[in-house]
């Protein structure tokens, strides 16, 4: 499969931040030294909202693609007004993305034509690709391991940009390493395993 052409975006505004991310929490991302792209007002908005915006960050890259450059963390702010992430500010705990009031954020603010799928078998996101561009799939984010066994399905937003009857590709937004990240290459069998059978189909 030939390269996507998409901009890629990480959910961290340092794309190597993933395996401190991993290790320490999102406490790591309080040393992200470019924390400031990300349109958060300080380092600590920053670090607890950058590992909820997955779905922010396929977002900025369907909006890139088209030569529209949002920070992401103005992006989660608005779909957050629409009701796409719920903040609880007695635990601090931001659960999204809510796939309805987002598909209804993305076609208002940005004119995208999205709808939400839900119960799609794997071997259907080629026909998916064929009438929309994108789609933005639930994966469980240990997909940046291909070759191990997910504990579960979903829970993680990738976004792909083509398949063929045997193959996909995807951008990443939280690939630890260069060929985990964009325009990642799988076999339709291995993200079977990872896919949670939902996920927003998107045209620009």
């Amino acid at each position: 499969m030939q390269q996507s052409g998409v901009p890629y975006f990480s959910q961290w505004e340092t794309p190597g931040m993933t395996l401190p991310v991993l290790a320490e929490g999102s406490q790591a991302l309080l040393s992200d030294p470019l924390w400031r792209h990300s349109g958060a007002g300080t380092i600590e908005e920053y670090a607890r909202w950058a590992v909820n915006v997955c779905g922010m960050a396929c977002l900025k890259m369907i909006l890139a693609a088209r030569g529209e450059i949002r920070p992401t963390l103005e992006l989660a702010r608005v779909c957050t007004a629409y009701g796409g992430y719920v903040v609880n500010e007695i635990d601090a705990s931001i659960k999204g993305l809510i796939y309805a009031p987002f598909v209804r954020f993305a076609t208002e603010r940005f004119g995208l034509d999205a709808e939400t799928i839900t119960g799609v078998e794997t071997s259907a996101i080629p026909d998916l690709l064929s009438k929309r561009r994108f789609f933005i799939a639930s994966v469980h984010s240990a997909i940046r391991w291909p070759e191990r066994e997910p504990p579960s399905k979903g829970g993680h937003l990738v976004l792909v940009t083509a398949a063929l009857q045997e193959t996909v590709r995807f951008h990443n937004p939280s690939g630890h390493d260069e060929a985990s990240q964009a325009d990642v290459t799988l076999p339709l069998a291995v993200f079977d395993r990872f896919f949670a059978n939902r996920g927003i189909s998107v045209d620009a």
